[in-house]
């Protein structure tokens, strides 16, 4: 079973009623920002929405659908499996991104297996509404070409890092992109990767084993550059982290301003007790 259609008036189940925010709205949706409400309005109309349950798959690798998705709560994950078993995870997308432009785009089957990480709400446009959408709003048509060029300047960065990094090092970036998705924190040297990645799960994003995973996490808690508590990862020291990417790749690393400039929009007490089940990580001291 692909998914089940929502309830218009009410879902308990999934906290969404019609006397909130009308759950069936693009408006949160990034590269519709810059959109009137009205055509908003008229865009979700047009669309096919649709619950999904943590676990559950929403596209799979060679379909030959052209549909684009619109994650508009929840979370989900691309993953690709290969015909030895081995799983592979390209990332994850949480509310507000989208998934299988590329199909939409030119008509080639999916790449990847599209699966949920928590219970999402997607919506669903067809090929064809899509590339009206392109070619009537100039907004929408720079924000995917932006979307593309960021997508291959990442896959060029992490080619680079699987030919050129060892694993340290990989593991270290990719908690520096994580830490960049991540939720915001007030200290503008900290981050918090909530929920946090399985060792396997980290293993399978930088082409490693387990155990070298395992094994790296540990030299980095006992540096108290992070910290586990439950099953959120606090990194305590953005730029130190960085500063162990940028002393072997000899580049710059980006993630640290963009934490940076996400914290200074963050109220102080959004990493109190509470919000996010731990205690104040990010007021601690820098190392």
């Amino acid at each position: 079973m692909a998914g089940m259609p929502i309830l218009l008036k009410s879902d308990p189940a999934r906290g969404t009623s019609s006397t909130n925010a009308d759950p069936h709205s693009l408006a949160g949706i990034a590269i519709f920002r810059e959109l009137a409400a009205d055509v908003l309005d008229s865009l979700s109309r047009r669309c096919r929405w649709r619950w999904y349950d943590a676990g559950q798959t929403i596209l799979q690798r060679q379909d030959a659908s052209r549909d684009i998705f619109f994650v508009v709560r929840g979370r989900v994950r691309a993953i690709y499996h290969s015909m030895a078993g081995r799983e592979i995870h390209f990332g994850d997308l949480a509310a507000g991104e989208i998934f299988g432009e590329f199909g939409a785009i030119d008509g080639e089957p999916r790449s990847s297996d599209i699966v949920c990480v928590t219970d999402a709400l997607i919506a669903s446009m067809s090929a064809e509404t899509f590339w009206d959408v392109l070619r009537r709003h100039a907004t929408v048509c720079a924000a995917i070409l932006r979307r593309l060029t960021q997508i291959a300047r990442a896959g060029s960065r992490r080619v680079v890092e699987f030919s050129t990094l060892p694993v340290r090092s990989r593991l270290h970036a990719e908690l520096l992109r994580l830490a960049r998705a991540g939720e915001p924190c007030p200290s503008r040297n900290a981050a918090i990767i909530a929920p946090a990645p399985t060792h396997a799960e980290l293993a399978s994003r930088i082409s490693t084993h387990r155990e070298a995973v395992t094994r790296e996490l540990n030299e980095l808690a006992r540096a108290k550059l992070i910290e586990k508590a439950g099953n959120t990862l606090i990194i305590r020291d953005v730029a130190a982290l960085a500063n162990l990417v940028e002393e072997i790749s000899g580049e710059p690393c980006d993630e640290v301003t963009v934490v940076r400039q996400t914290a200074r929009a963050v109220p102080r007490q959004a990493c109190a007790r509470g919000s996010v089940g731990l205690p104040t990580a990010c007021d601690r001291p820098r190392l």
